[in-house]
């Protein structure tokens, strides 16, 4: 009996192996796998490298304010359009379009500026994210030229200017800093730079999957001679000849960001803006704010906007 069940326990392994052998030999060969992939939110990669990412957004700001100061005291709409290649590289443009409909006669009056766009920022640039660590610590370099295009018939008296602009940020930790430097390298030469601190805290979601942000910071901007002439050295009034250089706009500002999905994110603020450092500064940006009408003569404004971000 025992010699019966080896022999069946033989028979019954060989049987086994040779049904496996066969199903080996008669399976169609395996369909050799795709290295391109496409990610909702992150775009076309190969081999799981990025390759191009696209991204389209639209902005709504309550004023047009530029180093704290107004350059436009109805509402803007910003729409921009992004492509970065490899992860490193990108090329984008952003328009700005006003709503108001009656021109800055002073400094520059075209008119009715309502559904006009007034700037045209073409932008190529280099940024990246790099590992400081393995506790999930980032620096963010990006070094960028602009060229900005004003319509000359429409607004008479201001010039296209181009700009250097590098940005480094740390990410990952409590505070988070971004120091931004700006050269106007066409129409005053200029250089401004502003360095902002704050912290995000995740509302809705964790660390993993931030659904819901909300991140207030504090920002101060500071220019030199050149930066301050080119804004508050206006033709007359009591600053004329303004050529003082030191800290300008000071920044108070709280950031909520929604992410609806994987491509589609909300984003909404409310900024606080004044010349607290510097009194000649102050009263400068006060006489330049004043020339947009009445209730605008002082240094100070809080502003607020809306922002929707696609990336594909």
């Amino acid at each position: 009996m025992k010699t019966l069940k080896t022999a069946k326990s033989v028979a019954l392994a060989c049987a086994v192996a040779c049904t496996g052998a066969f199903a080996q030999e008669a399976a169609p060969a395996a369909e050799p796998s795709n290295p391109w992939s496409y990610t909702p939110g992150e775009g076309i990669s190969f081999d799981e490298q990025p390759v191009f990412t696209a991204e389209f957004g639209l902005a709504f700001d309550s004023k047009y304010m530029t180093y704290g100061v107004v350059d436009g005291k109805d509402p803007i709409l910003t729409p921009s359009a992004y492509g970065t290649f490899f992860d490193w590289f990108y090329i984008g443009v952003e328009a700005i379009f006003d709503t108001t409909k009656q021109g800055r006669s002073k400094y520059g009056d075209y008119g009715n500026r309502a559904g006009k766009y007034t700037t045209l920022d073409m932008v190529a640039g280099i940024a990246h994210e790099f590992d400081l660590d393995d506790d999930g610590h980032t620096l963010g370099v990006d070094a960028n030229y602009i060229y900005e295009y004003l319509p000359h018939k429409r607004y008479e008296g201001c010039p296209d200017t181009q700009y250097l602009n590098l940005e480094l940020t740390l990410g990952g930790f409590w505070v988070e800093p971004t120091l931004a430097i700006e050269r106007d390298i066409m129409a005053d030469e200029g250089t401004y730079a502003n360095l902002n601190v704050g912290h995000t805290f995740t509302l809705v979601g964790d660390e993993e999957e931030q659904v819901l942000t909300f991140k207030p910071s504090v920002g101060q901007g500071i220019g030199n001679s050149l930066r301050t002439k080119g804004y508050f050295a206006q033709d007359d009034g009591k600053y004329e000849g303004f050529n003082h250089g030191g800290l300008m706009d000071t920044t108070i500002m709280g950031e909520f960001e929604w992410a609806i999905n994987d491509w589609l994110s909300l984003g909404a603020y409310i900024a606080y803006y004044d010349y607290w450092f510097d009194s000649n500064m102050r009263g400068a940006a006060r006489e330049y704010n004043a020339a947009w009408g009445s209730g605008e003569d002082k240094s100070w404004n809080v502003v607020c906007g809306l922002s929707m971000t696609a990336t594909f």
